[in-house]
């Protein structure tokens, strides 16, 4: 059958069988190329490149694209995956607000190697795909299914009216769980491009909107598309949906736009189809008094507003900020990393508040719509690393010993089982207002009250010290020592009369 989902060579089948999500990237790579997925393997080597290090450590990719689409509206989930992974992924979105239910289609050693996976898939999307329920279906292969080949490209694209989308999101190929949201949001994206180019689409929710709009992409605290909004109405200009979307419709009010405003540089298969609509693109955002200055003037003038439309909503804006800014100013050195991909926006704002920002780390590619804000931060002293690992993270930390760190999970307990205050950017930053006057003041408060802490910390490591640390932490009566010298010495000699044994060699006494 021309149809026929590709299977993989006998012996490319037997090293399959063996694999399982423990496997190595390089493992599973090979596995995917052989399985003939070496196309899609590419483009996301150009899409999100690596470097100049390995992955970074993150969470599963695959949580990205799972949570952009338990977001949207009339929008169904399935996941084919280790049973491991989809629980850990459907419980961590459960566990993050969703309420949605997630499919799930199940594999063993044989339906891998049969192709009776793809077949699986295939029916269990057509016992979904109901128009009463659903617009779309979101159908995402995670690593053992994406390293055995199976041809998501291969599934109907429209089963009774339901659209389908299917995507590879393997950990072994997406470096981060942002990058995975735009896998998704690519993927939607192309679909939604081809289904305007065909014909008349659904409109939006709310209607028209008449006025030329500036689209959004990057998932943004709710209240700074509305400051973005307060902002272009002034031009005549209107904020439009936000990328990674809430409903179907709205990526046809996305896609017909005047600009694109990329909030979050790393959106790279979506800045694509926006392109490949003839769309412009706008790095940067309105963060912060030079921000909001530059990002005013290049979004005016790629929408062709005059001059002087321009220089009046920043004559408004530009005083309002610069005295929210004064009025809540920052004290103390900081050193920031994150992977949501705002981490520069955020630098800057913390710089423009008095801070004395040494090291921003970010867990996302260098991508062009991020270089203003990377040459900004350059400009006033700090040091700016793409793709940053937990130990550059860890590093900077040490090296700068400020007086906050913000960052990831584990930067956050080291730095507090070292006395330094520490906030988790994740939630406690990113999940703020950034833009505008809004966003100026919004760090100051939580900011400064966390480098305030710093003497209930020294306070704690002087009540605690002497307890021990790792294996000799609490309380005892003889502190217990470190054994693991003696132990390697001697499991060292019992593995050398053990390997002499099997050798056929004789053993002394």
């Amino acid at each position: 059958m021309d149809d026929a989902p590709r299977l993989p060579e006998d012996d490319t089948a037997e090293e399959i069988q063996g694999l399982g999500c423990h496997a190595g990237a390089e493992q599973m790579k090979a596995a995917a190329i052989a399985s003939g997925k070496k196309e899609l393997l590419e483009g996301f080597e150009k899409d999100y490149p690596m470097g100049p290090h390995d992955q970074p450590q993150s969470m599963c990719p695959a949580f990205g694209s799972l949570r952009v689409g338990l977001r949207m509206r009339r929008v169904g989930t399935i996941l084919s995956g280790s049973a491991c992974c989809v629980y850990g992924l459907t419980f961590t979105s459960h566990f993050y607000g969703a309420k949605r239910t997630v499919g799930y289609v199940p594999f063993n050693s044989e339906s891998l190697v049969t192709g009776k996976l793809y077949e699986d898939i295939r029916e269990a999307v057509e016992l979904m795909a109901d128009p009463e329920k659903y617009d779309a279906i979101i159908m995402t292969s995670l690593c053992v299914p994406t390293a055995s080949g199976v041809p998501l490209q291969m599934l109907p694209k429209e089963i009774n009216g339901v659209r389908i989308v299917g995507i590879d999101v393997p950990g072994f190929g997406i470096p981060t769980h942002a990058e995975a949201k735009d896998v998704l949001s690519g993927a939607m994206l192309r679909y939604a491009r081809e289904e305007a180019t065909a014909g008349p689409v659904q409109a939006p929710r709310d209607g028209i909107e008449e006025r030329p709009s500036v689209s959004l992409v990057g998932e943004m605290f709710p209240v700074d598309p509305m400051t973005i909004g307060a902002m272009l109405e002034p031009m005549g200009l209107a904020a439009g949906p936000v990328t990674p979307v809430r409903e179907w419709r709205e990526l046809y009010s996305a896609l017909d736009c005047a600009a694109v405003a990329a909030i979050h540089p790393f959106y790279t298969a979506s800045f694509r189809e926006f392109e490949r609509a003839g769309r412009p693109i706008v790095g940067s955002a309105p963060v912060g008094h030079d921000g909001t200055d530059e990002w005013l003037q290049a979004i005016g003038k790629t929408c062709n507003v005059a001059q002087d439309k321009i220089d009046a909503v920043r004559n408004t804006m530009l005083p309002a900020i610069r005295a929210a800014l004064a009025a809540t100013p920052i004290k103390g050195r900081i050193t920031l990393s994150g992977y949501e991909g705002s981490e520069l926006l955020v630098g800057r704002l913390l710089v423009e508040s008095g801070a004395d920002l040494r090291y921003v780390g970010t867990a996302c590619p260098k991508t062009p719509y991020s270089a203003e804000d990377a040459e900004w931060l350059r400009s006033k002293g700090v040091y700016v690393q793409y793709r940053a690992s937990l130990e550059q993270d860890l590093a900077a930390m040490h090296e700068f010993q400020p007086d906050l760190a913000i960052g990831t999970t584990p930067v956050v307990q080291k730095a507090k089982e070292t006395s330094i205050p520490a906030l988790y950017f994740t939630n406690l930053i990113s999940a703020r207002p950034l833009m505008g006057p809004a966003g100026a003041g919004s760090l100051a408060q939580v900011i400064n009250g966390a480098i305030a802490n710093k003497p209930r910390f020294d306070k704690m490591t002087a009540f605690f010290e002497g307890v021990g640390k790792s294996d000799t932490a609490g309380v005892w009566e003889d502190t217990p020592s470190d054994k693991s010298v003696a132990f390697r010495k001697k499991n060292a000699a019992r593995n050398k009369i053990n390997n002499a044994v099997d050798a056929g060699e004789a053993v002394g006494t």
